[in-house]
C-alpha cells in the first residue's frame, strides 16, 4: 500500500503521509513550521555546546508544537461538516489522540533519543580536545535530515497497527451505522 500521497514539499520531510494533511494545506506539516517540532533534536545536537537549560527550552518549542498541531487536528474534526454534529465529539477525540501520540512519537521522542545517542557516540570518538564538542554536534546536525522520514515512516506503521486500528474501533462501536466512519473518510 502506497504510503506518500504526495512527494515531499519540504526538503528531508516525508510530507503528506497517509493520515495526515488529506484535506488540503496543513500548516504544521506542509510548512516551515515543521521544523518547530525538530527543535529539540538541534538541541541534543548542541548539547555539548550549551547550557542544559537550552536543551530544556528546544523540548519546550518542539512540545508547543506538539500541542499546537494537536489542538488544530481536533478544532478541524469539531468543525467537519462531513461528520453528523452528534460524532463530531468521537471524531474529534480520535484525531487528537492520534495527533497527540504521533507527533509525541515521531518528532519529539524518538528524533531526540536518537540524535542524543548519536551525539554521545561521537564524543568517544579519539578526537583532539577541540574537536570534541564541536563535532559531535556537526554529526548530530548532519543527522536530523537522515533520522526525520525513517522516523516518520516507523510510527505510521506502528500506529497502523496499534493504536489507530484501536481508536477507529472505539469511535465505530460508538456510532457503528454512520457513514462517517466508513473507508473512504479515514
Amino acid at each position: 500500500r502506497e504510503i506518500i500521497r504526495n512527494s515531499p514539499r519540504l526538503p528531508f520531510f516525508a510530507g503528506n503521509m497517509e493520515h495526515h494533511g488529506q484535506e488540503g494545506h496543513d500548516v504544521f506539516k506542509d510548512s516551515v513550521l515543521r521544523y518547530a517540532g525538530y527543535a529539540n533534536e538541534f538541541g541534543e545536537a548542541f548539547r555539548p555546546l550549551v547550557h542544559p537549560r537550552v536543551v530544556v527550552a528546544s523540548y519546550a518549542v518542539a512540545g508547543a508544537y506538539v500541542l499546537a498541531d494537536t489542538a488544530d487536528k481536533v478544532n478541524l474534526a469539531l468543525n467537519n461538516k462531513r461528520i453528523p454534529q452528534q460524532a463530531r465529539n468521537h471524531h474529534a477525540l480520535e484525531k487528537g489522540l492520534d495527533t497527540l501520540i504521533w507527533q509525541g512519537l515521531a518528532s519529539v521522542i524518538i528524533p531526540g533519543a536518537t540524535i542524543n545517542r548519536i551525539v554521545w557516540a561521537s564524543g568517544k570518538l579519539p578526537l583532539p580536545p577541540k574537536a570534541k564538542s564541536v563535532v559531535p554536534t556537526a554529526v548530530g546536525l548532519a543527522s536530523i535530515p537522515l533520522i526525520i522520514y525513517p522516523i516518520d515512516l516507523l510510527v505510521h506503521h506502528a500506529l497502523d497497527r496499534t493504536s489507530r486500528p484501536v481508536l477507529r474501533s472505539m469511535t465505530r462501536a460508538k456510532f457503528p451505522t454512520d457513514p462517517a466512519y466508513t473507508k473512504s473518510n479515514e
